[in-house]
């Protein structure tokens, strides 16, 4: 009798649980969630979209050599994401403080902005590829009571922009020309193009509760 062909196993190196669902979303879930810790800081005249899959391809490899990802062996893919707020050329940091969040609001306010989220895949056979994809959105003009009840939410902490688009604000959101999974944060078409391009059998993965490295 022929032996079975070992499983392709799935590593999502963040501990994001809008990306860990945005994958079941499409029926995917990960065999192992291994959170990557990597400098967020821009480089000098970094761009938006250049931070964004700079900083996807470091938390990729940040992980691909660990050794609880080494064990799920050789059919192993790791897929990493970042997703940045960007005015023009200026990244919108997330925010720390109360203060950070209100003078992002403040900035974002009746105005266009672009969320840049991008996808990075470590293949089976150590090949690295990127995509990032580009959504235009679009605030109405908030007042000082829109952002101070925003603030008081708290939905802000940890968010690219200082807002989460799944949540409260987006009530503010008069127009998104792009990806809502992106602005989530895992743009769904490039992550499900990637994982077919490298092989990844997408539509025969099962379903089942991930490990978690913590």
């Amino acid at each position: 009798m022929a032996e079975d062909k070992p499983r392709a196993k799935l590593v999502l190196a963040s501990a994001s649980p809008r990306r860990l669902a945005l994958l079941e979303r499409v029926g995917l879930a990960p065999d192992l969630l291994c959170p990557s810790e990597v400098d967020e800081t821009p480089l000098r005249f970094e761009t938006p979209r250049r931070l964004a899959i700079r900083l996807a391809e470091a938390k990729a490899r940040a992980v691909v050599d660990l050794p609880l990802v080494r064990e799920l062996g050789e059919l192993t893919f790791v897929l990493a994401a970042d997703t940045v707020v960007g005015v023009g050329r200026r990244n919108v940091p997330k925010p720390t403080r109360e203060t950070d969040v209100q003078a992002s609001l403040a900035l974002l306010s009746g105005r266009s902005h672009w969320v840049y989220s991008a996808v990075c895949l470590i293949d089976a056979k150590g090949k690295m590829t990127s995509r990032c994809n580009e959504t235009k959105v679009r605030f109405k003009r908030l007042s000082s009571e829109d952002i101070a009840a925003y603030v008081a939410s708290g939905e802000w902490r940890g968010k690219a922009g200082g807002y989460a688009i799944q949540g409260r604000a987006e009530a503010f959101v008069r127009l998104i020309y792009g990806s809502y999974s992106g602005v989530v944060g895992l743009p769904l078409y490039e992550t499900v193009s990637l994982l077919e391009g490298a092989g990844f059998p997408v539509y025969h993965h099962l379903m089942h509760k991930p490990s978690v490295l913590v």
